[in-house]
């Protein structure tokens, strides 16, 4: 073990914790056997998020783009998924790694065709949960 190391997700990609392949998930979702039997579609638990897509500079559009200006902070287009998620996401997407003896798999947000998400106790500050 190294514990000085962090896996760092970045881009717009997920780190999942993959669960094995059932016609029922842990979280209550049905996946028709012929999505389990292909491995079309596979579920598990977001581990990590990156930041998201970043944004291009509008305001500096000059006519010299190799000239610097004042260096701007980055802002990112954030991510919809969140860790805690669960994701149902489509696997040829999805590449596998193995970090500190552990499984994951990287997911392109793209990638994911849904998002369960435990109800916030405020869910004015969660605009997002339509059901």
């Amino acid at each position: 073990m190294h514990p000085n190391k962090r896996l760092i997700v970045v881009g717009d990609r997920v780190l999942v914790k993959a669960e094995d392949g059932d016609e029922r998930t842990k979280v209550g979702l049905y996946l028709p056997p012929t999505a389990v039997d292909s491995q079309a579609v596979q579920g598990g638990s977001i581990v990590a998020t990156g930041p998201g897509l970043p944004m291009p500079d509008l305001a500096g559009g000059s006519d010299e783009p190799w000239r610097t200006g004042p260096a701007r902070e980055t802002r990112f287009i954030p991510m919809q998924a969140r860790e805690g998620d669960y994701a149902l996401f489509f696997r040829k997407a999805a590449v596998e790694i193995t970090f500190e003896h552990e499984r994951y798999l990287v997911v392109p947000q793209t990638a994911i065709l849904a998002l369960v998400r435990e109800r916030a106790s405020h869910p004015e500050n969660d605009e997002e949960e339509p059901f």
